[in-house]
């Protein structure tokens, strides 16, 4: 009994002890962003990364996951003889939930591993070692960049994936199913308020350094070892999205 004990209380001071390394990862990694000099090539070369180089498959999910809630909605809708009100249900949808959760899963799948990857290489490869070495902080230079660019890049993916989003729930509603365009547009501007375009974007942007922030721990701190990079990547990914739909809920049930 006191064996199990004792592992208990070794593996819950292993997960406490690193949480307040990642917390201080992160308050280092603010801390950098306000000293000079500026990394402002760096940031706009990763939120190419983030963001452009993302914009497809968040276009396509977008498209996709609004031509689905238009034709569920539309089913749903018609048993109470609503199909107007189609507009309205899938703006508020995605604009309070699905656009900002869905696009930042595809944030993380696409450009989080990529980041988690790179930086776990540098740690085996000890080219961080190597910055240390040159009187650089890593973290300064391969961290704080990261972490802006994903502040910034993350809503604007998330307005674009709505938009698509809406446009291909019209395409479906609208053109195919023979929904009112009327109706359907304007029901979305008598239902959507600024609330909900302003807790979308919010989370977006928590999303964003929920992403950058693990990612980056993630792969900074990758065990030096042949699996390292695999490891750190993996278990950024699966932390990110489980973060991310925990911290949804949060800011859910403080917004309503």
């Amino acid at each position: 009994m006191l064996f199990i004990v004792r592992q208990i209380g070794a593996v819950t001071t292993a997960h406490l002890f690193g949480m307040g390394r990642g917390f201080l990862f992160l308050l280092s990694a603010f801390a950098w962003v306000f000293r000079p000099p500026a990394k402002l090539r760096l940031i706009v070369k990763h939120i190419k990364e983030i963001g452009v180089d993302s914009l497809s498959v968040v276009v396509l999910s977008g498209a996709f996951t609004g031509m689905v809630l238009g034709l569920q909605g539309y089913y749903s809708l018609r048993k109470f003889n609503a199909e107007s009100w189609l507009g309205s249900a899938v703006a508020l949808a995605l604009l309070r939930e699905l656009g900002p959760v869905l696009s930042a899963f595809m944030v993380t799948g696409r450009t989080g591993s990529a980041m988690a990857a790179e930086l776990g290489t540098m740690r085996v490869t000890e080219q961080i070692d190597a910055l240390y070495s040159m009187a650089i902080n890593p973290v300064k230079y391969l961290v704080s960049p990261r972490i802006i660019a994903g502040l910034i890049a993350m809503p604007l993916l998330t307005s674009i994936f709505n938009v698509v989003g809406i446009y291909g729930a019209f395409l479906i509603g609208v053109e195919l199913l023979g929904v009112s365009s009327g109706s359907y547009f304007a029901g979305m501007e008598g239902s959507v308020v600024f609330q909900d375009v302003y807790s979308g974007l919010l989370k977006s942007v928590s999303f964003g350094l929920i992403i950058t922030w693990v990612c980056c721990y993630k792969g900074f701190n990758a065990p030096p070892m042949a699996t390292g990079v695999s490891q750190a990547t993996t278990e950024s990914v699966v932390l990110s999205f489980v973060l991310i739909l925990v911290w949804d809920y949060f800011l859910t049930s403080i917004m309503l």
